[in-house]
């Protein structure tokens, strides 16, 4: 009668004929007891929710859409990266192998993971870290050793270029031995994280400016038609890549054997990065994917 109809406690005690103190303190303890739940839905929570039904429906993905309520890119990054961290520690299981791409996102979500020990977990790197001034193993080696303080797990790193100068020098390297044993682990895994590039993203997507990519690069992709990239890999806005010319000389794990990975989560924040998320999602990348009501509303204005 309160919750329900909406009756005042004066008139359910006339009802009941009893005082307005027992019906007061018969609510008071439904509530103790579990029988009545009260919860809050801020204003937005009914938008948010239809941006995630719609995102499940239309792309066959398990989204999560956060709303942030912040104007700066960089904060709605920070609270997105920590919903992507919840989620995460809510699918890691003792004897998980988990394949991290390193990237701006994947380090802010690896900031905000709850430190606890995941028995017999091992973390390998899905894409080279190398750039063209044969720097950048430094900064992957800082986000890979976070991931192993916060889980107590094992490492296995991918020394290799995130590009190649040559495609036949990938293809060679492709042959040594401690090549192969790290992409042997690679497929192993069981869950991997992962995040969109965008070539002009607000909070900018590592790959594109610490020289990982020449002029001619840049211009060969925009021939090619790319909008981004995962794992270093480059994609069209339809989902297809086999035939960009950047990827023959990239070493990220391509999107077909990513899609084979039991449980892939997708952590994305930033408007401009909806078309490279598109992208992937077109290209079935995901199981599970956390993103901003912002983020949400751009994919979804792509049609």
């Amino acid at each position: 009668m309160y919750y329900d109809e909406g009756r005042t406690m004066e008139s359910i005690a006339g009802t009941l004929q009893v005082s307005r103190s027992t019906v007061s303190r018969m609510l008071r303890d439904a509530r103790a007891a579990g029988l009545v739940q009260i919860s809050l839905r801020p204003p937005q929570a009914h938008r948010v929710e239809e941006l995630r039904r719609r995102i499940s429906s239309q792309f066959g993905v398990q989204a999560h859409v956060v709303a942030t309520g912040a104007e700066d890119e960089r904060e709605r990054l920070r609270i997105v990266a920590q919903t992507g961290a919840s989620l995460l520690d809510e699918i890691l299981e003792p004897g998980a192998t988990l394949g991290l791409a390193w990237g701006t996102t994947v380090a802010a979500m690896l900031g905000e993971a709850r430190p606890r020990p995941v028995p017999g977990m091992r973390i390998v790197q899905l894409n080279g870290a190398i750039n063209v001034e044969g720097s950048g193993l430094a900064y992957i080696s800082a986000v890979l050793a976070r991931a192993a303080a916060r889980w107590d797990a094992t490492v296995h790193q991918f020394p290799v270029p995130a590009f190649f100068d040559y495609a036949a020098t990938r293809e060679a390297m492709w042959h040594e031995r401690s090549v192969q044993r790290v992409l042997e682990i690679q497929r192993q895994a069981t869950v991997a994280v992962f995040s969109v590039g965008a070539f002009d993203a607000d909070v900018p997507s590592h790959v594109y400016t610490h020289n990982y990519l020449t002029s001619a690069d840049l211009r060969s992709l925009r021939h090619d038609a790319a909008v981004g990239d995962v794992c270093t890999v480059f994609l069209r806005a339809d989902g297809t890549y086999r035939d960009i010319e950047m990827n023959r000389r990239g070493s990220g794990t391509p999107p077909d054997r990513l899609a084979r990975i039991p449980r892939r989560l997708l952590i994305v924040s930033g408007s401009r990065k909806a078309l490279p998320l598109r992208a992937a999602l077109r290209t079935r990348l995901a199981t599970d994917l956390v993103l901003d009501e912002v983020t949400a509303e751009s994919l979804l204005a792509l049609g």
